[in-house]
């Protein structure tokens, strides 16, 4: 937990008593009303200039510069894409996606565990919103308190990776509640994995009241991303049409 954002007090708060654990909530609720403020305003940009903007959430190494390259090389050609890259030092995500001819900015928070609406509304003025279809921004990896600050996107979505085990959802039930879309990444590494059950990741997740859709994705498949593709395509005709949110793709989980 960082020291930063206020989230080190709510981790601590079931271990404190008296006047010190009120001051750790209201402190707390005092930073998410302040984000919340700025998160709407970063949303109004958004839609005011018909930009889709999307958080990328998920534990570190679950592939999601991976997964944004693969959808870049899919749809490079179709939407003005642009990228925010959240994560605590280094711009190598950055120079990844930039590398295939796509704005990227890249915020390193130093010791915060998440990005919040403040610093996205920063990397924005490096952003010219106008020329731009899709805005992804990848979050700090941490399955924790990304979920818990709104930097303004109009959905979530959130990745699980084959490698990181099934009841990941019951064990961080926040992230995978908040989530719009939830992927399964690193897919094709399910035939070499026999503790992964994407049937038993699936029950997690509907443990928490989300009806959200689950896709199976490789970055190393590209047949495997056309579900992705097409719920990103009929997501962005929504919010550029102002219409209700289309109907999402369905596609079958591979059972184990």
């Amino acid at each position: 937990m960082c020291e930063s954002c206020g989230c080190a007090g709510v981790s601590h708060k079931s271990h404190v008593h008296g006047e010190s654990g009120r001051l750790s909530v209201a402190v707390f609720s005092d930073i998410l009303r302040h984000n919340n403020d700025q998160a709407a305003h970063n949303r109004e940009h958004f839609t005011e200039h018909g930009v889709l903007a999307l958080n990328l959430m998920s534990s570190p190494g679950s592939g999601k510069t991976s997964l944004l390259e693969a959808t870049i090389d899919a749809l490079g050609d179709v939407f003005r894409i642009g990228v925010i890259e959240g994560d605590l030092a280094t711009e190598n995500d950055a120079r990844r996606i930039r590398a295939k001819g796509v704005p990227a900015v890249q915020i390193t928070t130093g010791q915060a565990c998440h990005l919040d609406a403040e610093m996205v509304h920063e990397a924005l003025h490096q952003l010219d919103l106008a020329s731009l279809d899709l805005l992804f921004i990848e979050n700090v990896g941490n399955l924790v308190c990304p979920a818990s600050f709104d930097l303004g996107q109009h959905a979530n979505v959130a990745l699980l990776s084959v490698t990181e085990g099934d009841d990941k959802p019951a064990k961080y039930p926040v992230l995978f509640r908040a989530a719009d879309l939830i992927l399964l990444s690193k897919s094709d590494l399910l035939e070499f994995i026999d503790d992964f059950s994407p049937i038993r990741a699936e029950q997690h997740i509907r443990a928490l009241a989300n009806p959200a859709k689950i896709f199976p994705v490789s970055a190393r498949r590209p047949e495997s991303l056309a579900p992705w593709l097409q719920w990103l395509r009929a997501r962005w005709d929504a919010q550029r049409n102002g219409a209700p949110r289309a109907a999402d793709t369905t596609a079958a989980l591979p059972a184990k």
